[in-house]
Order: C-alpha cells, then structure tokens, then sequence
C-alpha cells in the first residue's frame, strides 16, 4: 500500500517533513473506521501493540507508517479540519495529590492533621481526538481535579506531576494553548455572537493571523458551534433577553475554540439543560473532538446517549481516589465488563443507565458490603496497568521535540489589547442605554433645573449674600452630576468585572490593558456631558461672559467629573460587593463635600481636621472654578461684616490666594491619575473570585 493511497485518509498537516504520514495510535480505531467506510480493501487489520507504530497491511505487503506523535489528527480525516492549524497535544498527569488548610470546625472536633486532603494520587492521560468525561460520587473531586490540571486553583497545595507531551507543564505557556469553558455562560450582554467570537479571537490568536484569516476562522467556528442563525444576535441577560441557556453554552464553547486551544476543559457543558438542548450541546462537544482537540468534560447523573458520546472515562470516589480510568468501549461495555469482574457487583439491568449504575454500585455502602476498596481493586487491576503503560509511554517526549515556547505572555501586544479592549466597551456602552443615555438625559434635566433655580443670579456679586449664591450655583453645578456619574458607572464595572475574571484567566489581555480600556472610554462621555451641562448652565445663570472663563468654567467641571467617574470605579475595583462599594464611597462624597471650605469655611474647621481639607477633592473644585468666576473682581463689597472687594472677600473668607487656577487645576488631574491608576492596581492585583 503506497503512501499516497492512504493520504487519501490522513491529510498530512506537518508540511515539512515529506513522504511520512502521522497518525496518533489511540484514534487508530477511528481511523480505521473512517477508512473501512471508503473501501476496506485499504486496511485488512492494525496492529496498535508495537511501540507507538501503526502497522497497514494489503496484500500480504507490510508498510510501516510511522506514528509521530501529535503531527496530524484523525479530524483532516474526517473533515472537521480547520483553516487555522493547531498541535495536538497530550496531558498526563501522575500521583496529583491536592490538600486545603484544615478547617477550624474539624480542628475543633479534636483532628490534630494541619492538612485536608481532597485528591489522592490521581494519574490518567488525555488524548487528542479523545472525549473524556470525569465523573465523580460528589461534584467536589472533579471539579477540583479541572481545575488543578487546568492551572486555575488559586489556593491549596498541590502535589505530584503533569506533563504536556512530555514536558513539565508550565502555566505561563498552557494558558496560550488551551481553552476552559465555565459551567456559568459569562459573557457581555451587550454584544453580538459574532463579535463576542471576534473579540475573543482578535485577542488571543497569534498577531501572525492575518485578519481576513480570523474571519475565516470565526465563520468556521460557528458553523462547528451551529449558531449560523444567531450570528447577529445579541448575547443578553441570562433568563431575560437574548440567547437561551443552551445557546449560551454554545457561544461559551465557541468563545474558546475561537482561540484555537489545543487543549479544551469543559465544567458541566450540560448542567441545567434539558433532553433536547443537551443534545444540541454535546454535538458541539462532539464537533469539538472532532477536529482533533484533546476535550474534557466534567458530567454530573448523564443521561444514557450523552454518557455513550464520551470515549473515555476517569471516575473518582469521595475522597478523591481513582476508582475507573480508560475506555468505556462501544454501549460503555469495557467499564461494564470491568465493575461487573468484581465479585459481589450485581449486574447491570438491560437498557439500564451506565452512568448511574456505576454510582450505585461503586458507594461505600457497598465497599462495606464486598469488604474491598474500588481504588485498591483498580490500582492493582489489568484495567490500571494499562492506563500507566499509556501514562509511561506519553510521558516520554517524541525525539527532536521541544517544549511549547511563547515570547510574550499575550498573543496581542499591550497596545493592540487596549485598542481591542477600546472597541467592545465602546459597544458595551453604547448598547447600554442605562448608562450613556439615561446619563446625558440626566444631566441635561438637572443643567435645566439648576440653571431654572439660579436664573441670572450668577451677576450678582455685590454683596456677601450674592457671592454666597453664586457660589453654591457653582458647587451643586458640580457635585450633583459628579455623584451620579459615580454611582452609574459602578453596576457596569462591577458586571464587565465578572466577565474580565474569565477574560483574564485565559490571558486573554493584560489586567492594565483592560483598566486602561475601562479608564479611557469614560472620556467621550464624560466630555459629551460637561459640553451640554455647562453650556446650558454658564449661560442660564448668567455668569461673565468672557471667553476665557467659560473655557476654564468647562476645565474644571471635566475634571470633577471625571475624577468622580475614577473614584466609583476605584471602588468596585477595590471592594468585592458593588452595593457595599456604593455605600462606602457615597460616604466619602458626603465628607468630600462637608470639609470643601464652603459648607465650613476653612478659618472654622478644627485644626485637627485641617488635613481633610486637603485632601478633598471637592476643596480642590471649588477653588478652581470659584476663583475662575470670581477670583479677579474689584467689585466693592460695602457691608457691615465685610468691607472690600470680591477679591479680598475669597482671601479672606476662604484662603483663596494667588496662582490657585493653576495649582487648582493640577491637583484635579493628580486625583484623576490617582482613582484611575489604583482602579488598574486593583483589577491586577485583587481578586475577588476564588477557587
């Protein structure tokens, strides 16, 4: 049999080495079975028993095929293969052992370990074009075994080796090349399906793919996903608007095969569906595997079609021991064959549920009953040996190969992320009527009101009692719009923030990169608004007419709204709960505003809360825009408890000196610096998510 007789059935994807094919031996079956469906006179028998090489025999001529692996998969076979080529890769892992502090409810029941061991020993492989589910008595062992192997325990202590074809596995370059769809669908509502999957893949795909190639991709992606209808809808809220439950958990799916992962985990793909859309969802699972990516998939009471979809199996009991680890077989019957080997294990019932069978064969209960350990009985099985043979043979790097290197942490560079970041929050926001519109209606109303309040008292500077007017139509100018820009921003960036955690943990960006997003697409809003708000106000009250004040008028009311928008994103950024941020950061406006010097002037705070003072912003506001007002009038103030000019009036009244414009100003940038930079801090530093 020539080699281009069976290219027919194996598209080479290794370009560059001529004249080889490559086939994993684990999806020979498959193969072979692809292969039988086109004519079986290619294929009389394989021999999978030799080392790692897949032997074809026709014709009593035997040509040995070497089997390279990782180089091609079974899915340019079977024609889920992909514009965009990826490596296969394989994971193995031995003895993983995971152990938490011990909790003080068990210290205090007299256990004297400092340790609680949650896995013990686990060891298992996973293949490419292999669908392995892991399935455990309790959701606790499985999920945490995921999570270890996909790097996200972000506490605990961890024990024993995991190996990527071979070689240690290393965070860093792991996250690059696999994919880790949540149980909860987390995506931003107010995108399309189209442009959440371009927003993923513009990101995370190496800057070397071309854009028309992305497209391509993303097109190929949802044809695989069948969300072809909904490519223009909107992702919604969950349960309210948008895509239903289970085309929710296509989209996640979709969102990271979009990043081409090698490597794919999935949290229950089927959790909360029922019959229909779980089929739905695990024929994507299925078109998954089909294109040669090593899957696993968490699965919890499966029902019989979506536990048979599932190729291998790695089964844990409470206590994290392996009880079952390999092949279910065709109608799950090698797992059968095995549980029903042990004396004492009743017999399936005909047309019973394979998954739940073993569930309630494989309890404690029973392991009482037998007087025997299913993990002992397995590790010393034919079943495990097999297992760790395939365990030892991929654990040993292919001759020549290296280990996955990546040059950068992220696939984008640091300014293509913030360009990238820009573009979606500029959708979110302007799909967020709530937000920008209500927000601009709001000020508009309040510039209205305010200006009706004031009407042209903002000439009135005669007497203490005018410039007392004048100056609180220019503190509520700025406080009321300030608040509730403050207020506004923070259920957005308390919801985006969910999403950031998943978008983050797959290195999809650099925590910066999003801040500086967050921060800068503020702007045009916050600029929109003192536009519209001090116009109308500035002319309505009547304040001078000069060129140069309206435009410092304009400065200094962009400043204070855009150091409030910072604070209330500083605080979502910096306390875990938005309504317990909105309540603490309500409380300091209020103070902002009673130590600014013009609820009490300066001369009467206490001396011992002087400092307060200063570091107010609102103090800083006030100076500014009322000495831009005010600051230079020689207007004659003939009154009892006064007698000089406005001038001498701010002097001394409220400390109002020379130059305060310009260090007014200054200061107000500072604060913006400030909120803005520990909001970054915080979404890079703090998080709130634990697992």
């Amino acid at each position: 049999m020539s080699s281009s007789n069976v290219s027919e059935y194996f598209e080479c994807v290794n370009l560059e080495i001529e004249g080889e094919l490559f086939a994993r031996p684990s999806n020979a079956e498959v193969a072979v079975a692809m292969a039988e469906s086109q004519g079986s006179e290619y294929f009389d028998w394989l021999d999978l028993e030799r080392g790692g090489e897949l032997l074809a025999v026709e014709d009593d001529e035997i040509e040995l095929i070497q089997a390279a692996p990782l180089a091609v998969t079974v899915a340019e076979a079977t024609g889920h293969g992909m514009i965009i080529p990826f490596q296969p890769l394989t994971m193995t892992f031995l003895n993983v052992s995971y152990f938490v502090d011990m909790p003080k409810e068990m210290r205090s029941r007299g256990i004297l370990e400092n340790r609680l061991q949650l896995l013990s020993n686990v060891s298992g492989v996973f293949s490419p074009g292999v669908l392995t589910a892991l399935v455990g008595s309790s959701e606790t062992e499985k999920k945490i075994l995921m999570d270890i192997l996909a790097g996200r325990k972000t506490d605990g202590y961890i024990e024993g080796d995991i190996l990527i074809s071979g070689f240690p596995k290393e965070q860093r370059t792991f996250a690059r090349i696999s994919g880790y769809v949540e149980q909860d669908d987390i995506h931003s509502s107010q995108l399309t399906v189209k442009e959440s999957l371009w927003f993923s893949s513009s990101l995370r795909l190496p800057k070397e793919v071309t854009k028309e190639q992305k497209h391509e991709f993303v097109e190929e992606v949802i044809s695989l996903v069948e969300l072809d209808s909904l490519r223009d809808a909107m992702v919604g809220l969950p349960g309210s608007s948008g895509l239903s439950k289970e085309q929710r958990k296509r989209l996640t799916i979709a969102v990271e095969l979009v990043a081409n992962p090698s490597i794919i985990f999935m949290d229950e793909p089927t959790s909360g569906l029922d019959a229909r859309a779980a089929a739905i969802v695990m024929r994507t699972v299925r078109n998954t595997v089909d294109t040669g990516r090593t899957v696993i998939c968490t699965i919890h009471e499966p029902s019989i079609d979506i536990f048979e979809a599932f190729d291998e199996l790695l089964f844990m009991q409470l206590g994290g021991r392996v009880i079952y680890g390999g092949k279910l077989g065709l109608h799950s019957q090698i797992m059968i064959d095995y549980f029903q080997g042990i004396n004492g294990i009743s017999p399936i019932p005909n047309g019973y549920n394979p998954a739940t069978w073993i569930l309630e064969v494989t309890t404690l209960a029973v392991e009482e009953r037998i007087r025997m350990e299913f993990s002992e009985l397995y590790k010393n099985s034919e079943q495990y040996r097999e297992v760790e043979a395939t365990i030892m043979q991929m654990s040993v790097p292919v001759a020549g190969s290296e280990p996955l290197k990546f040059s950068t942490t992220y696939s984008q560079n640091f300014l293509a992320q913030i360009i990238i970041c820009l573009q979606k929050y500029n959708l979110v926001y302007l799909r967020t009527p709530s937000y920008g519109l209500m927000r601009l209606i709001f000020g508009i109303t309040i510039a209205f009101l305010l200006s009706s309040v004031f009407w042209h008292l903002g000439s009135k500077r005669n007497s203490t009692q005018g410039l007392l007017i004048v100056m609180g139509a220019l503190s509520l100018a700025c406080s009321i719009l300030g608040v509730n820009n403050a207020s506004s921003i923070q259920s957005i960036v308390s919801i985006e923030r969910t999403v950031f955690y998943r978008e983050k943990t797959a290195r999809m960006y650099s925590p910066i990169a999003y801040g500086a997003a967050q921060g800068l697409v503020q702007i045009p809003y916050v600029a929109l608004q003192t536009i519209v708000f001090g116009v109308i106000t500035y002319f309505m009250i009547h304040f001078q007419m000069i060129a140069r004040k309206i435009f410092l008028y304009l400065v200094f009311l962009f400043l204070t709204f855009t150091y409030y928008t910072f604070s209330g994103m500083m605080a979502v950024g910096l306390i875990p709960n938005q309504d317990l941020a909105s309540v603490i950061s309500s409380a300091f406006y209020s103070m902002w505003t009673l130590l600014s010097g013009f609820p009490i002037p300066k001369p009467n705070i206490p001396e011992w809360l002087t400092w307060c003072y200063y570091i107010s912003p609102v103090t800083w506001t006030l100076r500014g825009i009322i000495s831009s007002e005010l600051g230079d009038k020689e207007n004659m103030i003939k009154e009892p408890q006064f007698n000089g000019t406005v001038k001498e009036y701010l002097k001394a009244n409220l400390g109002y000196g020379p130059r305060v414009i310009e260090v007014s100003a200054a200061v107000l940038i500072g604060f913006c610096v400030l909120f803005f930079s520990v909001f970054i801090l915080s979404v890079k530093l703090l998080d709130f998510q634990r697992r």
